[in-house]
């Protein structure tokens, strides 16, 4: 009989024990399955102030770097208007990066215009002879060269690509008449932009071709620009017809307007 009550004392035993989950009607990791999952669900609501606060922070570093990459290009724009081409020069030859910042700004201007001036030029000489040499007059990142089959000498302040002749444009390395097309778009900003018209007057061949595409603020006297016809006769007065290039007239003096600077506002 003890016997019996020792056996029957270990078999009740275990009832006295704290039930152990396994009893649970339910599968043994659920809980703790959901358990887990609500802890990330915490911790990612805790971690969402802080998400949306990187992300405010972000946003305002970016447009704090757009403010100050605008800034930058403004000052440099209005340099390059507001001096000779060998400043320009000699400028970017101090710290050429400032050339890539520029250039940047300008290309973040340059894509709210509804008509891209390069497109029009481009336009032109896929028109015309494949067989034309031309030369781009301040090509930046030789975009014309790049989209049309005409050999193309592309020059510029900086070169960041081999196929661009870092130079002033003043004075080149073409030899004279060995040109078809001189071309110049949006790039008579030195003071001394007329030096540049006589350089393409230089290398152009009898017949060749100027284009010339500016903004059009620099020619309305209304608000401080050039008067046009004056700068069309100018153009005429240094050889040019309006077919055809006239060499006896390019010893005379010739009365240049002044180009008014293409400055930009901060928005």
């Amino acid at each position: 009989m003890k016997e019996e009550k020792r056996s029957n004392r270990k078999r009740k035993r275990p009832r006295h024990r704290k039930p152990r989950p396994e009893k649970s009607s339910d599968n043994p990791n659920n809980d703790h399955l959901h358990q887990v999952s609500q802890k990330i669900d915490e911790h990612e609501d805790s971690a969402s102030p802080p998400s949306r606060t990187i992300s405010k922070s972000s946003s305002f570093l970016d447009k704090m770097r757009a403010r100050l990459s605008g800034g930058h290009f403004r000052m440099i724009n209005e340099k390059l208007y507001t001096c000779t081409g060998n400043d320009a020069l000699n400028y970017f030859k101090e710290d050429p990066m400032l050339f890539n910042v520029y250039h940047t700004g300008y290309q973040e201007q340059m894509s709210h215009w509804p008509e891209q001036p390069v497109n029009i030029i481009i336009k032109w000489i896929k028109d015309h002879n494949p067989s034309f040499l031309v030369a781009d007059f301040g090509c930046g990142d030789a975009l014309l060269a790049r989209n049309v089959k005409n050999k193309v000498f592309s020059f510029d302040l900086v070169s960041n690509d081999p196929s661009v002749i870092a130079c002033d444009m003043s004075n080149t390395p073409l030899d004279s008449s060995s040109i078809d097309v001189a071309v110049f778009c949006l790039s008579l900003m030195g003071t001394n932009f007329s030096s540049y018209l006589q350089e393409a007057h230089r290398v152009l061949k009898p017949s060749g071709w100027l284009l010339i595409a500016e903004v059009k603020s620099r020619f309305d006297p209304n608000t401080g620009g050039a008067d046009p016809d004056k700068f069309s006769k100018a153009i005429c007065e240094l050889g040019f017809a309006s077919v055809s290039k006239e060499k006896q007239n390019s010893k005379r003096e010739i009365e240049w307007p002044e180009l008014k600077p293409c400055l930009y506002k901060r928005r």
